[in-house]
């Protein structure tokens, strides 16, 4: 039992985490006259917001739908993201004098490239609300009692107690747990009865070991352009070579789609076709050489690695048709085989979470607990990389606000 009983009446729920999904929801529900207080265990509100995007948060994307996310249920994010919608972000930020400008593929950031900016829309509308953010509260479990619920809180070195009518769980996921990242919402709704879909990393750099691994740690440092496939689903942009796998925008991508054992294509060559640009130079110059062509391709360390699997020495011109075979192989239809990932530590987001049968889809209201709410990162719906979570996580925090 708690050292202190804190009887709190005139808070109409507490929201537990400071983040995206938290800290809409506590703004929504202050535009409302409805009043929440959020317990945070950093010292601090928005944490993962302010590394977003390397400090410059990433709070949207353009293009934003339902059909960049996943779930085991695909179609359980519709609801939330038509409530509140990309133009709604755009237009609430704007409101507050953020201005976003697009980077690539329809990801916004601020004009001023700094996400304190977008944090500081939070904790001022706060302030001004009267929506009171409790920093370095740490959530110990949560109680379903009669007429709510008891959150078991330690604060400034002592354990308590407090009471709240409702319950907002946006209390984020496992990735970056240097910021406090924690499994506490997972943890929630399995001690109240939920289902929990395993938590995995997403959007996670891929590790390579074995008799492969010189190759890749060669290659540090390069990136090249790429589409990236599976059976499933593909991804154009950018990869990057580390000296323990890959990473890069596709890799952080394919990485939500993978699974261990799988093996994966890398088109190093999207939109061109390697022998059409081999037979261009047999007429034009058919005494270069393949590592030459290749070089004038990609960097000349990459095109010099490639000699592991190529005739790179050969003239063009003296190319045979199984040459051209391998070489149209390698370059369209490279073929990785991960070891495994880098953890949550260097993963972005987490896939996986509470079930989303346990919730409502138009209200985030678990359905056999009235008054619970889940919202963000900690519901199994994981979004692309490139500001759809956030979009989500706004969503969430907007929809919650309406219920509380």
């Amino acid at each position: 039992m708690c050292a202190n009983l804190t009887k709190q009446t005139n808070f109409d729920a507490i929201i537990i985490g400071a983040g995206a999904c938290g800290l809409m929801c506590a703004v929504q529900a202050g535009f409302l006259g409805k009043r929440t207080l959020i317990l945070e265990k950093n010292d601090r509100a928005g944490a993962k917001i302010l590394i977003s995007g390397g400090g410059r948060c990433n709070y949207t994307n353009l293009y934003a739908g339902p059909q960049q996310f996943l779930s085991a249920n695909p179609h359980f994010c519709r609801s939330a993201l038509s409530q509140w919608t990309v133009d709604d972000t755009i237009n609430f930020f704007e409101t507050y004098g953020i201005t976003g400008h697009e980077k690539t593929l329809g990801q916004l950031f601020p004009t001023t490239n700094k996400a304190k900016d977008i944090v500081e829309v939070f904790t001022n509308l706060c302030y001004d609300l009267e929506q009171p953010i409790w920093l370095n509260t740490t959530v110990i479990s949560v109680e379903k009692v009669n007429h709510g619920f008891n959150v078991i809180y330690e604060r400034k070195g002592k354990q308590s107690m407090i009471h709240t009518p409702k319950l907002v769980v946006a209390s984020g996921g496992l990735p970056v747990q240097k910021l406090g990242a924690s499994d506490l919402g997972l943890k929630v709704a399995r001690n109240l009865g939920l289902k929990v879909v395993k938590p995995m990393p997403a959007l996670v750099p891929l590790t390579i070991t074995g008799k492969d691994q010189g190759w890749y740690e060669r290659l540090s440092g390069n990136s090249i352009f790429c589409r990236v496939s599976n059976d499933r689903i593909s991804f154009e942009e950018n990869i990057l070579f580390t000296h323990w796998g890959l990473s890069g925008p596709a890799i952080l991508q394919i990485s939500s789609y993978w699974k261990a054992g799988e093996v994966f294509s890398m088109d190093m060559l999207p939109g061109q076709d390697i022998n059409e640009l081999i037979a261009a130079e047999r007429i034009s110059e058919p005494r270069k050489t393949l590592l030459n062509l290749l070089a004038s391709l990609y960097t000349r360390k990459f095109a010099e690695a490639l000699g592991v699997m190529l005739p790179v020495q050969k003239n063009i011109a003296s190319l045979t048709k199984s040459d051209m075979e391998l070489i149209a192989e390698v370059i369209h239809d490279f073929k990785v085989k991960p070891a495994g990932d880098k953890g949550y530590d260097k993963a972005e987001v987490m896939r996986g979470g509470v079930d989303t049968d346990e919730l409502s889809s138009k209200t985030l209201e678990a359905k056999s607990i009235p008054g619970l709410y889940f919202g963000g990162e900690c519901v199994d719906v994981t979004g692309w990389l490139g500001g759809y979570n956030f979009q989500w996580a706004w969503a969430c925090g907007f929809v919650i606000a309406q219920q509380i």
